[in-house]
């Protein structure tokens, strides 16, 4: 059922960015990026990846201390979020170039 995969996708995530924000290495971005193909095998739409990164972020991103570490916790998640999305765009890409041209 997809509900549930949006529900374990959002409990998988959450640790991701939180461990993204402070480490801010590869394996963060690693990590996002399977979650991004999970999602997409379990039917999760583009859509609903977005609106989970976007609920975790709105909540880690509440807890800033100032402006400048809230702009690093932006930052650092945009890239996250990019890369959780990175499996979307290859299969787009690769449906695509599948496609005969057009006359």
């Amino acid at each position: 059922m997809v509900h549930d995969a949006v529900s374990r996708l959002r409990l998988d995530y959450a640790p991701v960015m939180l461990r993204h924000l402070s480490q801010q290495d590869e394996s963060g971005l690693q990590s996002a990026y399977e979650l991004g193909r999970g999602a997409m095998r379990d039917s999760v739409g583009l859509l609903e990846v977005v609106r989970v990164h976007n609920e975790v972020f709105l909540e880690v991103h509440a807890s800033s201390r100032d402006l400048e570490e809230a702009r690093r916790t932006a930052r650092a998640a945009a890239a996250l979020l990019l890369e959780l999305v990175a499996a979307f765009e290859m299969t787009q890409r690769g449906f695509m170039e599948g496609r005969p041209a057009p006359e």
